[in-house]
């Protein structure tokens, strides 16, 4: 069936209605029927019982025992609800019948002894029970009375005309009243229809309007809303995942490229080959680095639950940083002062924690003054695990303080240029700290050093 959708919930709603329309109005129907034809039942019992007793039975004949009573008007005149008598033995033989039958007669059926049947005399509908008479025990034969149930009958038909003209204009009327308020139910739907058709891989920012009953077309354009977010961060990692590595890679490989073409353009020395390898190489690593990191971020990006494993200590993490990146510290001698309370365990999120301390030392390495010190201190304030570090490096100026988890940023890149970098970490360092509510704050004053705090 190709209706709309609108149209089918009328017509569902109707065809329910019609069903319970149905079942109520077949109900009062046959109520009706039956409370009418009980009291027809009812008069006719009466009537052939009283009847029953002004019968006599002489020999094998059955007589009235005034038949002057049949005279009366409202036995003669059929038009006044008459009622019709007749005797007949028990073999079916008349013996005698009310005035008003006349010519007459009211049919006999055996298989209807006791009971109520419907018959037709004179192509008029009536009404007729058939009693036994018995004398001493025996049945010497039956009377027969009916009454006119035309009236009956017709209050019925018209009750039942009544009803079916009803039952069709109530479903008329039902089904477009239902379409009308079905169209207003789903206004809704067709807004979020509407929202659907504008928004495009460019225009993903639309959201569907809340409707203001919190009802199940409510939680329809949260959950809408909500697909649309998680459809536009998606595209908006892949956007920068994209601009970001172009961005990052085109340089390295330029200088790859224009490396090897000037090294093929004539022989060169052993050593000349040596130097321009070396470079080629670290130009590789650095772009393993940054894809690394770029891919780092997307994931981080996804907000998906990472497989942190079991909490690990804090200064255990620390300590193997360190070891990481000891061959740097011993190049620029620096100092390491590591402050905590061994008598306490600090238990921080393994996964998280490894790649902040990672990332923040590294930075504080690459640009700390050779010689300096650099401190680290780990305490528990108020049940919360405080990780500070602090280097004694170039600094990082004011202004650039409110850019620097931006990706790709460097305070001052081009007076830094012999320290190697992409501006990846704090933003990875940033990312970490969202996933586990950590509350990171970083100080620096240009020339004297750059403080770090991470609040797990």
């Amino acid at each position: 069936m190709s209706l709309s959708f609108k149209n089918r919930i009328a017509f569902h709603y109707m065809v329910a209605t019609a069903i319970i329309m149905a079942v109520a109005f077949g109900a009062i129907y046959f109520m009706v029927q039956g409370t009418v034809m009980n009291h027809l039942d009812n008069d006719l019992s009466y009537e052939a019982e009283k009847h029953t007793e002004e019968v006599r039975i002489v020999g094998d004949s059955i007589i009235f025992n005034n038949k002057a009573e049949w005279e009366e008007r409202e036995h003669r005149e059929i038009q006044v609800h008459p009622v019709f008598i007749q005797l007949i033995d028990k073999d079916g033989k008349l013996m005698d019948k009310s005035p008003n039958l006349k010519q007459d007669y009211l049919p006999f059926k055996k298989s209807k002894f006791g009971g109520y049947f419907d018959t037709k005399l004179n192509e008029r509908t009536i009404r007729q029970v058939q009693l036994p008479i018995e004398k001493n025990g025996k049945i010497k034969g039956y009377i027969l009375a009916a009454i006119s149930s035309e009236s009956s009958l017709s209050v019925l038909l018209k009750l039942r005309n009544v009803l079916l003209i009803s039952y069709f204009i109530v479903l008329i009327g039902l089904y477009y009243v239902s379409r009308f308020l079905a169209g207003r139910s789903i206004i809704p739907v067709q807004e979020i229809t509407n929202t659907i058709s504008r928004i495009t891989k460019t225009n993903l920012n639309e959201r569907v309007r809340l409707p203001q009953n919190l009802d199940e077309i409510h939680t329809l354009s949260e959950s809408f809303n909500a697909l649309l977010e998680r459809i536009e961060n998606a595209i908006e990692r892949e956007r920068q995942f994209t601009s970001d590595a172009s961005h990052e890679l085109r340089t390295p490989l330029a200088a790859l490229r224009g490396t090897l073409e000037v090294l093929i353009r004539k022989p060169r020395t052993s050593q000349e080959y040596e130097e321009k390898v070396k470079y080629s190489l670290s130009e590789i690593e650095r772009m393993t680095s940054t894809l690394e990191q770029l891919l780092l971020l997307a994931r981080l990006d996804t907000k998906a639950t990472l497989r942190e494993g079991n909490p690990a200590s804090l200064p255990t993490i620390i300590d193997e940083s360190l070891t990481h990146f000891k061959n740097q510290i011993k190049d620029r001698q620096l100092k390491i002062e590591f402050l905590f309370d061994q008598n306490k365990e600090f238990h921080v999120p393994h996964y998280y924690t490894n790649l902040i301390i990672d990332n923040i030392l590294s930075n504080a390495i690459k640009y700390s003054k050779g010689g300096s010190v650099l401190k680290i201190n780990v305490i528990e304030i108020e049940g919360k695990i405080t990780c500070t570090i602090q280097d004694e490096g170039v600094g990082i100026k004011e202004e650039d303080l409110k850019h620097i988890y931006e990706s790709f940023f460097r305070s001052d890149a081009l007076n830094h240029k012999q320290i190697p970098g992409n501006g990846l970490g704090l933003s990875i360092v940033k990312k970490c700290a969202d996933a586990i509510q950590a509350k990171l704050t970083i100080t620096s004053e240009l020339g004297e050093g750059t403080t770090v705090t991470v609040t797990f």
